[in-house]
C-alpha cells in the first residue's frame, strides 16, 4: 500500500514531516530526521533538479508542446456546438451538462466526442509540426468517479488509446489533473455536492464544474485528488510516453478561499508519492507568482513548475498594444529564467484579445468590446469572436504571428513552453491547427520574421 500525507497539523514542520498513516486515514504525521538526512544526502541540483531516469531530458532539451484542451474536460469556447445543442441556456460547464441530459444522453455524446475531437492522426500532425510534447487535461471524474455523481465515465479509457498514439507519434505526453475533487464527499448523498454550494480549486468552467472555491476547505477533497493521483500513477505512470504528470491545474492561491499552507503540503504529498515513478512532478505556480516558489521544494528532485501567462483576462492588458504585449512576455520569460527549478509555460496563447465567443465562461461578453459586465470598449471583436485564422485581417496576423514569436523566444529562457490550444471549433486567436495552416504559427518553431523580439 502506498503512503501519503494529510496536512501535518504542525504546519511549520512541513518540509521535515513525513505520514506514518495510509491513504485511508490520512490522519497522522511524525518527524522523522533520518529521511531528511537521507534526502539531503542526495545529488541533486541546486536541491530541486535531477532527471533521475526521465522520459524526456527537461532542462537541456526545451519543452515544445500543445494542449489537447476541450477533449476530456469540455470547456464552452472550445466547442460550443456541444452546449448549444444541449437545448438549455443554464447548462454551463460539464457537471451541469450531464446533470440535465441526464447520464444515459450524457454518455451517448460525449462518447462521440470523446472519438472524433483529437483522434491518432492529431498526434502525426503535431510531431510534424516540430512538437515533442503533449499536455493532455483530464478531470478526477473520469479517473476516480464517486457513486451518484452527475459525470459521466469513458474519457479515461481514450487517455489510454492516446498514450499509445503519442508514443507511436515519437510525442511526450504531460497528464493533467485539470479538475479536482471539488465538492465534498458524503456518505449519505452521492450528489458530489457540500449540500449547500458547489466549489473547485478556482471556480472555473474548466475545473468541471463552475462556482465557488471549495477545494482546501475539507481535507476529503484532498484526499480525493490524491487518490486520482495514485490512480494515475499505477495506471499510466510506466508508459513509455508519459514523461510528466501535473498534481492540479491552477489552484486558485492568489484567492483567499485557498489555503497555500493546504496547497503546499498536496505538492509536497504529491510529489512524495510520485517521486520513484520516473515521470517530471509537476505543479502550477497557484498564480502567486511564477518566482515565489524558488524556497520551497529543498530535497524534491525532478520538479517541474507549471506558469500560465496569458494577457487578456484584465482591461489593461487588453489595452497594450503589440509592442508592450511582446515587451511584458519578453520580461515573463526572464522572470522564468530566473527560477531555480525547470520552469515552462504549461498555457499561452496568440490572444491579445478576450474576443473569442464564452472565453469568460457561457453568455458572458469580451471586455475588449465592452460586452462584459463593467468593462468599457477598447476595440471591435470582429473575427474573432468566432471564425477563422484566414478571415482575420492582415494586422491582426501580423501582430499574432510577432507575439507568438516571442513568446516562444521568451518561454524557451525557461525550460519551454505548452500551447493552449491544439483546436477550437471557431477561436482563431487560440488554434494552434488552424494557426499552422494558415502559417502564423512558425515553421521551424524558431523563425523569426520580426528579428529576435526579445533581444
Amino acid at each position: 500500500m502506498r503512503w501519503a500525507c494529510s496536512v501535518c497539523s504542525h504546519r511549520h514542520h512541513r518540509e521535515t514531516s513525513v505520514c506514518i498513516s495510509p491513504i485511508s486515514k490520512l490522519s497522522a504525521c511524525s518527524k522523522v530526521g533520518s529521511v531528511v538526512g537521507r534526502l539531503r544526502s542526495l545529488r541533486y541540483d541546486s536541491a530541486v533538479k535531477r532527471d533521475d531516469a526521465l522520459k524526456f531530458p527537461y532542462g537541456s532539451t526545451k519543452v515544445r508542446g500543445v494542449n489537447l484542451g476541450g477533449w476530456f474536460v469540455l470547456e464552452p469556447w472550445i466547442t460550443p456546438s456541444i452546449f448549444e445543442n444541449s437545448g438549455s441556456d443554464s447548462i454551463v460547464d460539464e457537471y451541469t451538462l450531464c446533470q440535465q441530459l441526464g447520464k444515459d444522453e450524457a454518455k451517448k455524446r460525449l462518447t462521440d466526442h470523446w472519438n472524433s475531437w483529437i483522434t491518432q492522426s492529431d498526434f502525426y500532425q503535431i510531431k510534424r509540426a516540430g512538437l515533442n510534447h503533449v499536455r493532455i487535461p483530464i478531470g478526477y471524474w473520469s479517473i476516480y468517479p464517486i457513486n451518484g455523481d452527475p459525470y459521466v465515465q469513458g474519457a479515461y479509457d481514450v487517455l489510454g488509446r492516446a498514450l499509445d498514439w503519442a508514443n507511436a507519434a515519437g510525442l511526450k505526453v504531460m497528464i493533467d489533473l485539470h479538475g479536482g475533487k471539488h465538492q465534498a464527499l458524503n456518505t449519505t448523498c452521492s450528489s458530489l455536492t457540500s449540500l449547500t454550494a458547489p466549489g473547485s480549486q478556482n471556480g472555473f468552467d474548466n475545473s468541471g464544474r463552475k462556482g465557488d472555491i471549495k477545494w482546501t476547505s475539507n481535507h476529503d477533497y484532498i484526499t480525493h485528488t490524491t487518490l486520482t493521483l495514485n490512480k494515475v500513477r499505477d495506471d499510466h505512470a510506466s508508459h513509455p510516453a508519459v514523461a510528466a504528470i501535473e498534481l492540479v491545474n491552477e489552484p486558485m492561491g492568489a484567492n483567499p478561499a485557498i489555503d497555500m499552507d493546504t496547497v503546499r503540503q498536496f505538492y509536497m504529498d504529491g510529489w512524495g508519492n510520485l517521486e520513484t515513478s520516473h515521470v517530471a512532478i509537476t505543479f502550477h505556480d497557484a498564480f502567486i507568482g511564477v518566482n515565489s516558489w524558488n524556497d520551497w521544494g529543498n530535497g524534491m528532485w525532478n520538479l517541474l513548475l507549471d506558469t500560465h501567462h496569458y494577457e487578456v483576462f484584465d482591461s489593461g492588458a487588453l489595452q497594450m498594444g503589440i509592442d508592450d504585449h511582446v515587451k511584458t512576455a519578453c520580461g515573463f520569460g526572464n522572470q522564468m529564467a530566473s527560477n531555480n527549478k525547470w520552469t515552462i509555460a504549461g498555457e499561452w496563447s496568440g490572444a491579445q484579445t478576450d474576443c473569442a465567443k464564452w472565453l469568460n465562461g457561457r453568455g458572458i461578453g469580451a471586455r475588449y468590446d465592452g460586452t462584459y459586465s463593467g468593462s468599457s470598449h477598447i476595440g471591435s471583436c470582429d473575427g474573432k469572436y468566432t471564425g477563422k485564422v484566414a478571415d482575420l485581417s492582415q494586422a491582426d496576423k501580423s501582430n499574432i504571428r510577432r507575439y507568438i514569436e516571442a513568446q516562444i523566444s521568451a518561454f524557451e529562457k525557461g525550460a519551454g513552453w505548452i500551447f493552449w490550444t491544439w483546436k477550437t471549433e471557431g477561436a482563431p486567436e487560440w488554434d494552434m491547427q488552424d494557426l499552422l495552416a494558415n502559417h502564423i504559427f512558425p515553421q521551424p518553431l524558431t523563425a523569426q520574421t520580426h528579428g529576435n523580439p526579445c533581444s
